[in-house]
């Protein structure tokens, strides 16, 4: 896609709330052996010298599994597993050395490109791996010998945080080291998961071959709960790589705040999920205190309480008991312990593709923590889902809040039809909108 002057103008000025949000965080990127040897690899690095310029620290973890079983096939070892993890004897081992170094070579050689009119040109990265994972043997399992197959026994979070404290980039391999002296294979996603707990990282971004977590009927799930995800993962409702949904789960568990998948197939997936509203892959978060639902009749009660004063004050609408119980379907709601704290509805307008966002309203007890942005991704989730192609909202008080998310001012007349013969010249609300597609 080419992007005209202005677009790619409004692209840069909608992606500063995002820069400065990252700047100073620390993501763990994990990615496999299959990334390395998609063209799109060299586009992936010069995203990841963007996010290293923009103060964000980066801890890469790669895989080497294909590069693996190809030096295997070469070598005729016989490749061998158990309990779905590889069995390492010595000769394996050598593969598994060759492989993850010239894996690491690779990547540190993209890394060093600075060629003129490239991407890369004047980043000068520094790029620090090393003895940085203390590895254990998985031992002997179910009368089997797993070998030089190690599990992650300890990250270095100390000489991790000082090259990251430097501006440098931190490359973990597979391979985990002993206090013997024993060089150990690991997973990828075990590295990369325990990396990220253990350095506290403020996300773990998975690439896959999918470009995100898709249910059974192949749609993609842009943002899940972990509980749901470990739900429909056990009731096999789920499309995606086991070894990435495994990485996602346990981070989180453990207390990552987000959890991303995107593909390394698609060109600027890795800054279209960082720097744009809506991403382009999957993001797993714990579950919230707060629960956000579509309202039944039961919240009524709760939902006036909510808005009367703001009716009182004039900043919204309005509305009957009776008026709200005929229209509940159309509202979201955020309930913490019982009490709704926050509100929002959407009204379809069908024939002009389009909805209305209504009686955004949230606790004042409550308010600054992002539940208006989660009724609107929520109400942006339902309306694609609909075929809708824009939003459109009449607010008298709150115009700041609508253009930071992305809406643009419009006049009167591209309201719907049916819309522009109810609008209310006394009240002169300002109208905004937002496109969808």
């Amino acid at each position: 896609m080419v992007l005209s002057h202005q677009d790619g103008i409004a692209l840069f000025r909608s992606s500063a709330p995002y820069i400065n949000a990252h700047r100073g965080t620390t993501f763990v990127l994990m990615f496999g052996g299959e990334a390395l040897e998609h063209d799109n690899f060299p586009h992936i690095i010069h995203d990841i010298a963007l996010l290293n310029s923009l103060g964000i620290r980066l801890v890469l973890v790669h895989g080497a599994r294909p590069q693996i079983d190809e030096r295997i096939a070469l070598r005729q070892i016989l490749p061998r597993f158990s309990h779905d993890k590889r069995i390492t004897d010595a000769a394996t081992l050598a593969c598994v050395k060759d492989a993850a170094g010239s894996a690491r070579a690779h990547i540190e050689a993209l890394l060093t490109t600075g060629l003129p009119n490239s991407p890369m040109h004047g980043a000068q990265i520094r790029v620090c791996s090393g003895n940085l994972v203390v590895a254990k043997p998985v031992g002997v399992r179910d009368g089997v010998d797993f070998d030089h197959t190690g599990e992650v026994r300890r990250i270095d979070v100390h000489g991790i945080n000082d090259h990251l404290n430097d501006g440098s980039i931190v490359l973990l391999s597979p391979m985990g080291y002993s206090t013997t002296g024993e060089v150990f294979n690991l997973s990828h996603e075990d590295v990369a998961t325990q990396a990220a707990i253990a350095l506290k990282a403020d996300k773990l971004i998975a690439f896959s071959s999918h470009e995100g977590i898709f249910n059974q009927s192949g749609k993609l799930l842009r943002t899940i709960e972990r509980h749901q995800l470990e739900q429909l993962y056990a009731d096999n409702q789920i499309d995606a790589e086991p070894t990435v949904l495994h990485a996602l789960i346990s981070s989180v568990a453990a207390g990552i705040p987000r959890a991303h998948c995107i593909s390394y197939e698609v060109d600027g997936a890795l800054l279209q999920e960082l720097f744009t509203r809506d991403g382009c892959g999957s993001l797993v978060l714990e579950h919230h205190y707060e629960q956000l639902r579509q309202a039944t009749i039961d919240d009524v009660g709760g939902i006036l309480a909510l808005i009367k004063p703001l009716e009182e004050s004039g900043a919204l609408v309005t509305r009957s008991r009776e008026r709200l119980e005929q229209e509940i379907e159309h509202f979201f709601v955020i309930v913490r312990d019982g009490m709704i704290i926050a509100c929002a509805a959407l009204y379809l307008f069908s024939e002009e593709h389009s909805g209305e966002i209504a009686c955004v309203a949230t606790h004042p007890e409550y308010r600054g923590k992002n539940r208006g942005e989660r009724l609107l991704d929520a109400i942006k989730a339902s309306a694609l889902e609909l075929g809708l192609q824009n939003l459109f909202v009449l607010t008298t008080l709150t115009a700041h809040w609508f253009l930071e998310q992305g809406f643009v001012q419009a006049d009167i007349d591209s309201l719907p039809t049916s819309k522009k013969e109810l609008y209310n010249f006394q009240r002169n609300s300002k109208v905004f909108r937002l496109g969808l597609c």
